[in-house]
């Protein structure tokens, strides 16, 4: 581990790490520069973060690739370091030799592969075997990446563009990071894979050169199909696999009853190598319980206390215990190890690193814990450290191991704090442990929560791991929030502020940086308001120069299906001596762009065109020339001439003018207009179309309209009970004479119910008009023999004399018939048509 001593300010500035004191650190606080695309970020724990734009001759040149010998050593670097205590034995890779030579095949040719299993299926180990074989593959070589954790491909770029070229403390910005990563040819084991569709899809479409080994477990969302992705699925091992793995994890061949339990184990798991490693586990403590080694009584104890040992044989495990093994294999380890599980719970399934086992369960030997673990199967490798395996953290929860979360959680919280705090501890470290600290953070109460996120903060920030960074600012601000710690609330909603304008996100960099300098000022934080202040106006000018760079769009009015395009008319100021390029003076052009037609007003449609001068003899084909100034530019809309009288329209004919016009009316006075600009036929016969069955439509609802009115005005009745209705009418007189009066919206008079006569009968026909058009007398219709006319029932008494229009003239000295007594018949239902209604009755003829 490095340290900083403090030799001064100035010597700790001019060498990159400024030393300031940090509260609740060990000593002094590590002041970090990076480069962050175009600007210069200065990370300072005590005040918060600086930030200014490169200055002139500072820009990093492009960066350099590493050499085979530097890759094979952040490698190493990257695998999960070395355990303390008893060595792990090598576990064989059994029963994949198909599916290896097909991964290391396709890869060889440069396609991407999606290897799915489920977990314990041996993923990992596969990867380890297809990264040996691949090393001389690609020239970039073997990359080696975790996915988990990992849900936008943002972070995975910058990893894979750490390892390939060697930029120390930089942060290309988006643009840079992927013309970089796009020039990467490797082969990328991607392991723990949590991402699928189209974050996947951003994935491979940056890194075209690069050939992808994706691990991953049924339940992660498929790629898509325009990805290309080929896919390779892991089963469970054989009857025989299953039971070499048994047998090399004991350390000597199976008794038949272990076979035979060995094949009860296969069926209830499906063949996963992972219970069969744990089934080795429970097979050597058995043998250990049951004194089945020879040399165990001559070992010495060791570190850890003795266990009692039964007298009684310990039999074989049972198939309920093989398939969930961790509660039975948790209660035969050492009691060091079985607080490592419970901090393990506690946390969310991670472990921390080994070096801080000690530390956390209180005992000096405690960092063999893991090793042993690793042995029984209850841990599984993920990156550079270890988790529980799948389906452990559950079983353990049911057998108790969670009840001291909470504890155990806080305790891991001010652990972290005091470490991450650390001046001796560098950046990378604490990014390596960026997952453990990230479960304390979240299990931990509010005060230990908001010490741990101001302390891990900047060291996650200088490391480079700005994903952790973001989440531990965020969850420090809750934390503060709820504490009620007011100047750490505004030292983390600077930090979010900065690390939003790195990253271009200039809205969420604004408010988080108002919202800082806000609370710095109700603190009469000077200093705090004035770095704000100096971020916030790098923002301003971001929010400038992009406004300059794309200017506001100008949407234009959707075009009209008739409408011509506009007309333009420029005024070219001509030279001073006549000529012929005077004749060129006004120019008539259409654009393409069009403006809304704006209806003119009355007084502008009835106001005179001035008449034009006459032109001067011999000067026929001159334009005379006015000096105007060249900018000067007349739109010119053509609109639809409506003619509009002073009167309102009285007749239904009259509001079709108006609304619409089909040749505009010229006035005698006014001269004649110019040709409009001719529209395509297409346009023209498109609103006559339209123009035309607006009108049918229209002429189709007043039809309607009478109908409905015609029916509302003689309803059906039923006939008087008091015998047969018996009246008498004039032979002509009185059916044309109301269907004249008869308007195109009045309801003609009812007439009363009349006796056929004994001879024939006729019957009169009422139709609907259109409006503006006479009505001439209908024609009698001649009603078949044999064929009993329907008429409607009389509205009025029967001794009432018939109603008369006072517009029909008088007759004197007429004959009147006599009346006939007939039977009222029985009405009968009218028939209905579509389109125009017809009503029928009954006229006597003398």
């Amino acid at each position: 581990m490095d340290r900083t001593h403090g030799h001064g300010e100035r010597d700790e500035r001019a060498a990159g790490a400024g030393a300031t004191p940090a509260p609740g650190a060990g000593g002094p606080a590590r002041v970090v520069t990076l480069t962050a695309g175009d600007f210069t970020l200065t990370v300072n724990p005590v005040d918060g973060s600086e930030i200014e734009p490169l200055r002139p001759g500072t820009e990093r040149a492009r960066p350099a690739r590493r050499t085979p010998a530097a890759r094979a050593a952040r490698d190493a670097a990257a695998r999960p370091p070395v355990l303390p205590g008893d060595p792990i034995p090598v576990r064989p890779l059994l029963a994949r030799d198909e599916e290896l030579e097909r991964l290391v095949r396709l890869l060889g040719r440069g396609r991407s592969v999606r290897l799915t299993g489920p977990s314990g299926s041996g993923r990992s180990a596969l990867l380890d075997a297809v990264a040996a074989r691949c090393a001389g593959v690609a020239p970039d070589g073997v990359v080696r990446l975790s996915g988990h954790g990992h849900q936008q491909p943002g972070e995975l770029l910058h990893a894979l563009c750490a390892t390939v070229y060697e930029a120390p403390r930089e942060r290309p910005e988006q643009d840079e990071l992927l013309a970089r990563v796009r020039e990467i040819g490797a082969v990328v084991l991607l392991d723990d894979l949590e991402m699928g569709g189209s974050a996947l899809d951003e994935l491979l479409r940056a890194t075209p050169e690069c050939a992808y080994l994706l691990a991953a477990t049924p339940d992660t969302k498929a790629p898509s199909d325009e990805s290309h992705v080929e896919e390779v699925f892991l089963t469970g091992l054989g009857k025989a696999d299953c039971a070499a793995l048994l047998e090399a994890g004991v350390g000597r061949p199976l008794t038949e009853e272990e076979t035979a339990w060995a094949d009860d184990l296969r069926f209830a798991s499906e063949g996963l190598p992972l219970r069969f490693v744990q089934a080795a586990a429970m097979l050597r403590q058995r043998d250990e319980l049951n004194h089945s080694d020879e040399d165990d009584d001559e070992e010495e104890p060791g570190v850890f206390e003795e266990r009692p040992r039964d007298s009684a044989a310990v039999p074989l495990p049972t198939l309920a215990e093989g398939a969930a093994p961790a509660e039975l294999l948790a209660s035969r380890v050492s009691e060091s190890a079985r607080a490592a599980l419970r901090i393990a719970c506690a946390l969310g399934g991670e472990l921390p690193h080994h070096t801080h086992l000690p530390a956390l369960v209180g005992d000096t030997h405690a960092d063999t814990a893991v090793a042993e673990l690793l042995a029984c199967g209850l841990l599984t490798p993920v990156g550079t450290r270890y988790r529980l395996a799948a389906g452990v953290a559950r079983q353990l929860e049911e057998a108790g191991y969670g009840e001291t979360a909470a504890e155990e959680a806080r305790t891991a919280a001010r652990h972290y704090a005091w470490w991450t705090g650390h001046a001796s501890v560098v950046p990378e470290r604490v990014g390596r442990e960026a997952d453990a600290v990230l479960a304390a953070l979240a299990g931990a109460d509010v005060v230990a929560a908001a010490v741990l996120a101001r302390t891990a903060a900047p060291a996650f920030a200088a490391s480079l791991h700005w994903e952790a960074w973001e989440r531990v600012l965020r969850s420090g601000a809750e934390a503060a929030r709820k504490a009620g710690e007011v100047a750490e609330q505004a030292y983390f909603h600077h930090e979010l502020g900065v690390l939003a304008l790195c990253e271009g996100r200039l809205d969420r960099a604004r408010a988080e940086l108002e919202t800082s300098i806000g609370l710095r000022g109700a603190l009469a934080d000077k200093r705090g308001m004035v770095a704000g202040r100096r971020a916030l106006a790098l923002v301003v000018d971001r929010e400038l120069a992009g406004a300059a760079a794309s200017p506001p769009l100008r949407l234009e009015a959707p075009e009209a299906p008739g409408e011509a395009p506009e007309a333009v008319t420029v005024a070219i100021p001509a030279a001073a001596a006549p000529g012929p390029a005077a004749e060129a003076a006004t120019v008539v052009t259409p654009v393409a762009r069009r403006t809304p037609a704006v209806r003119p007003s009355a007084a502008t449609r009835r106001a005179p065109a001035l008449p034009a001068p006459p032109p001067a003899a011999g000067a026929a084909a001159a334009v005379p020339v006015v000096p105007v100034s060249s900018e000067a530019v007349t739109r010119m809309t053509p609109v639809v001439p409506v003619t509009e009288s002073p009167e309102p329209p009285t007749t239904l004919s009259a509001v079709f003018e108006d609304a619409f016009p089909m040749a505009p009316k010229q006035d005698a006075a006014s001269p004649v207009p110019p040709a409009p600009v001719p529209a395509p036929p297409g346009r023209d016969a498109g609103r006559r179309k339209l123009v035309l069955l607006a009108a049918a439509g229209a002429l189709t609802a007043v039809a309607l309209g009478t109908v409905v009115s015609f029916a509302m005005s003689s309803p059906d009745r039923e006939p008087p009970a008091q015998g047969p209705a018996v009246s008498s009418t004039p032979e002509a007189s009185a059916t044309p004479t109301a269907a004249l009066e008869t308007g195109g919206h009045d309801p003609a008079p009812e007439q009363p119910a009349t006796a056929p006569s004994q001879g024939s009968t006729t019957t009169t026909t009422t139709t609907t008009q259109a409006p503006g058009v006479s009505l001439a007398p209908p024609a009698p219709v001649p009603t078949p023999p044999g064929r009993t006319p329907t008429r409607r029932p009389a509205t009025t008494p029967p001794n009432s004399p018939a109603p008369t229009s006072p517009s029909a003239p008088a007759t004197t000295g007429a004959p009147t018939p006599q009346p006939t007594e007939t039977a009222a018949p029985s009405p009968t239902g009218a028939g209905t048509g579509t389109g125009t209604a017809t009503a029928t009755s009954p006229v006597a003829t003398p």
